[in-house]
């Protein structure tokens, strides 16, 4: 679950992050407003939406003046934003976000991470803030320091402390950079955050750090420990079929393909679209309908898939253990019957009571197309897309 800058910089204030006085505001009046009681000379307004790269797309200003600050906000709401996270259709801005001015001296990057790899949580820093940091991994991979946290001792001040030396603080810039990474690291595991990221990380002319932006990612499965932060959940800001999949308890990825997905267990969709693509198919999700679902589940898994108007067929691949074979191809039957299936599927079952349902599939009338293992599945399926086309 993502949440927008503003709901990032609220919650690590409370942590002791030092973060820009602010307010929202939904209009361009409430605009003029905030910025009049934050106080001038000099503000920041800045589009609240889910994605980076506002800048460069027009979504953060700076302004002199009160009436800047209203025509900014004007110009603003109610826009599209494109940015390179967006994609092409871009989002909505409803609210926007008024900062002081800050005397900003150095930009840097700071963020904290899960590290999959280590199996540990990660502090990434870097001398060069506002910019992609995917950017410099690539090009220039040496610039980025990082330290790994060993979870049984937790943040050590010497790890900030070399963080610091190396992007170039000193004096008590150094001290600063040991409480600003302390308080982030106590938010991050208090919150359950997967990701919290400021970029930029500013360093004032009067030598203190502060979060000119903040980016904070939350574990969905720890949401039930955090019902504060869930409330903060933005829905016009996430895909509405994944919304409406978290809804059932199904686990759904919209992907630009047009071959639909649905399978029992994150290992196995993620080896099914693998196979997909090896057969030169794109898949268009990833679904896991789980060890246990039911047939109302996945009747509306199934709905979910035929929702996305790129896909052209339709692969399920079910291994039955605690999950029934007959009742996925009951589920299958179901909704194929009750959405008027008019696009290729292939499914291939194996496990409990799979003659039961591939019984179930073969007798139900309708084209499906049964295989006998996943690469003969992704190759069916494959073809009978390009068939169609």
């Amino acid at each position: 679950m993502n949440v927008h800058e503003y709901q990032a910089k609220q919650l690590l204030a409370k942590y002791g992050v030092t973060v820009p006085r602010g307010g929202v505001a939904y209009t361009p009046a409430e605009a003029e407003k905030v910025a009049r009681d934050l106080g001038g000379p000099g503000w920041v307004v800045k589009a609240q939406i889910h994605a980076g790269g506002r800048g460069k797309a027009g979504g953060i200003k700076v302004a002199g003046s009160l009436e800047e600050v209203r025509e900014c906000a004007r110009g603003m709401l109610g826009m599209t934003l494109v940015t390179h996270q967006t994609g092409p259709a871009g989002k909505e801005v409803k609210r926007v976000y008024i900062e002081k001015g800050l005397d900003i001296e150095r930009e840097l990057y700071l963020a904290i991470v899960v590290d999959c790899a280590a199996r540990r949580v990660a502090v990434m820093a870097m001398s060069e803030g506002g910019v992609e940091i995917e950017e410099v991994a690539a090009g220039n991979p040496e610039k980025i320091l990082k330290a790994t946290i060993d979870p049984a001792i937790g943040l050590e001040p010497f790890y900030a402390r070399k963080l610091a030396f190396g992007l170039g603080l000193e004096g008590g810039q150094v001290n600063a950079a040991v409480g600003f990474v302390g308080a982030m690291y106590e938010a991050f595991v208090g919150l359950d955050a997967s990701l919290i990221e400021i970029n930029p990380l500013a360093v004032t002319g009067a030598g203190e750090l502060v979060a000119l932006d903040a980016k904070m990612s939350f574990d969905d499965a720890a949401l039930f420990r955090h019902k504060d932060i869930e409330e903060l959940r933005d829905e016009d800001e996430e895909d509405r079929t994944e919304l409406e999949a978290t809804r059932h308890d199904l686990n759904y990825v919209k992907l630009t393909g047009n071959i639909g997905c649905m399978v029992n267990g994150a290992g196995l969709a993620m080896a099914t679209m693998d196979i997909i693509k090896l057969h030169g198919g794109e898949p268009a999700n990833f679904l896991d309908v789980g060890g246990g679902a039911t047939k109302e589940r996945v009747t509306i898994a199934f709905k979910l898939i035929l929702s996305d108007s790129n896909v052209e067929g339709i692969l399920v691949n079910i291994f039955g253990g605690i999950m029934r074979c007959d009742v996925i191809a009951e589920g299958i039957v179901g909704a194929a019957r009750e959405v008027g299936l008019s696009k290729p599927l292939v499914v291939r079952l194996e496990g409990t009571n799979v003659e039961l349902g591939e019984k179930i599939l073969k007798e139900s009338g309708l084209p499906i197309t049964s295989a006998g293992d996943l690469a003969d599945a992704a190759e069916k399926v494959v073809s009978a897309v390009r068939e169609a086309a």
